[in-house]
């Protein structure tokens, strides 16, 4: 009977956490012009690095957190091991090295505010006041 409530408890809550989970958007420093999902598409493979004239420092989450897999998924088309092979055969053959890594949706929102240039992915739902949205998926 415990476990039951237990799995029934988790079950609830796992499930609206779910549900207040907002879409994946793309977020910039106030120098950053808007992107299309092509464009974010060609940073985070590092196939480009400015975009009107700003030189784009892209900062992802590390890896297994529920939003980079959802980035990944929804964006770059690919899953996590597909990521890392692409960024190891990159850096191998010297085309580049991958964002650096962050823990949370915080440390990438203060990241973005004081880094001109910078980027990076959120949930929509940890969207705060002053936080540019520079791309999201329609």
């Amino acid at each position: 009977m415990k476990t039951t409530i237990i799995v029934l408890l988790m079950t609830v809550f796992l499930g609206s956490s779910q549900s207040n989970a907002g879409q994946m958007v793309i977020i910039g420093n106030s120098t950053v012009p808007k992107l299309d999902v092509v464009t974010v598409q060609k940073i985070y493979t590092g196939k480009i690095i400015t975009v009107s004239g700003v030189n784009i420092i892209p900062v992802a989450l590390k890896p297994g957190t529920m939003a980079r897999v959802r980035f990944l998924r929804e964006y770059l088309k690919q899953d996590e091991d597909k990521y890392i092979a692409y960024w190891t055969v990159r850096r191998y053959i010297g085309q580049g090295i991958p964002p650096s890594e962050l823990v949370s949706a915080n440390d990438v929102i203060r990241f973005v505010l004081s880094t001109p240039g910078a980027i990076g992915y959120i949930d929509e739902a940890e969207l705060k006041q002053g936080v540019t949205v520079v791309g999201r998926r329609n």
